[in-house]
């Protein structure tokens, strides 16, 4: 049986499934190890930037600090009385009352006393700063999305506490085959459809494309950025990005998918050409695979016909009688 080739009225559109994702995404981690003395926040809450989310234990961090101080005390206490004794020794100097090694011995005590002083104010800002960050805080407004360590549990410093979804920019996330590549440049437009929302429709521009493809599934990792989202579009939402092929155009054919065979590992057609009625194998580019039909972009010509039974019964040159489907439209795309 042969059907004859129309063009398509208008260019198909493909659809890929996504994911709903925050543009940013960061895991939230104390700067310091301890033991998880308070949870603050669970899975699902929003936080606001400088919100506490999590505290450790303080304790240690209370005596290193006092520590510190203490020290830093000690050291000034030494710098004033190093500073006072070199002003008495300048004054015996003037004098000719000590010698001038004994002036050399003051000064550099006093240098000294300087120096542990710096060191100790430096030490005890250290100590406070460890002090503060045994309290977690959120570096910008966001949804947690994961929690990776429970109350009373000891962390290491920079294990993460929590992952944290940014609020503001959100992606659509989609893995990409080698055929629509051409139609995922990056600014390129695309339509959004979310299972959640399906009265709606999204607009979305391609933002990024990984550079290269995935070892195990040969796709490439694209990322649309969502414009205008509504506050009912949550993360995580399962959606449809809906694309113009690159190689679709008006005059793309639509035929079964039983018409497709192969010459040399290339997609072809068979063509009962005319006159005659005798058979042309001829290689086809392939825009989209359906699920009954395949989109050709380049290869046939309108009006000619196309064998979509018995393709591989047949050879190059043998002549064929026609036989029309009885309802071509079951076809249709």
């Amino acid at each position: 049986m042969a059907v004859e080739a129309k063009a398509d009225g208008s260019a198909n559109t493909s659809t890929l499934p996504g994911q709903i994702q925050s543009r940013y995404s960061t895991p939230l981690s104390f700067r310091i190890g301890g033991k998880i003395l308070e949870r603050r926040v669970r899975l699902g809450d929003s936080v606001k930037a400088g919100q506490v989310v999590a505290r450790l234990d303080p304790a240690d961090a209370e005596k290193n600090s006092a520590s510190a101080r203490a020290q830093l005390d000690a050291a000034e206490h030494q710098l004033v009385y190093a500073n006072q004794q070199l002003d008495r020794d300048r004054a015996q100097a003037a004098e000719s009352l000590i010698a001038p090694a004994q002036l050399e011995q003051t000064q550099n005590a006093y240098a000294a006393a300087l120096a542990q002083r710096n060191q100790a104010q430096q030490q005890a800002r250290l100590a406070a700063d460890q002090l503060r960050y045994a309290t977690l805080t959120a570096d910008h407004a966001g949804v947690i999305t994961a929690e990776q360590a429970d109350t009373g549990q000891n962390v290491s410093a920079g294990q993460a506490v929590y992952a944290l979804a940014w609020s503001g920019d959100i992606d659509v996330i989609c893995d990409v085959p080698e055929a629509a590549l051409a139609a995922f440049v990056v600014g390129k437009e695309a339509s959004v459809k979310l299972a959640a929302l399906p009265a709606r429709t999204f607009r979305a521009r391609v933002r990024e494309l990984s550079p290269a493809a995935d070892t195990q599934s040969r796709t490439w990792h694209a990322k649309l950025t969502l414009e205008v989202p509504t506050p009912d579009v949550r993360l995580g939402m399962t959606a449809d990005v809906g694309f113009s092929p690159a190689n679709v155009a008006q005059g793309a054919f639509t035929v079964p998918s039983t018409a497709l065979f192969h010459d040399n590992g290339h997609p072809a057609v068979w063509i009962v050409k005319q006159p005659g009625d005798a058979l042309e194998l001829r290689r086809v580019e392939v825009a989209r695979y359906g699920e009954r039909t395949v989109t050709i972009a380049s290869g046939i010509e309108a009006g000619e016909r196309v064998v979509w039974q018995g393709v591989h019964t047949v050879t190059a040159g043998e002549k064929v009688r026609v036989v029309a489907p009885l309802h071509p439209e079951d076809f249709a795309s």
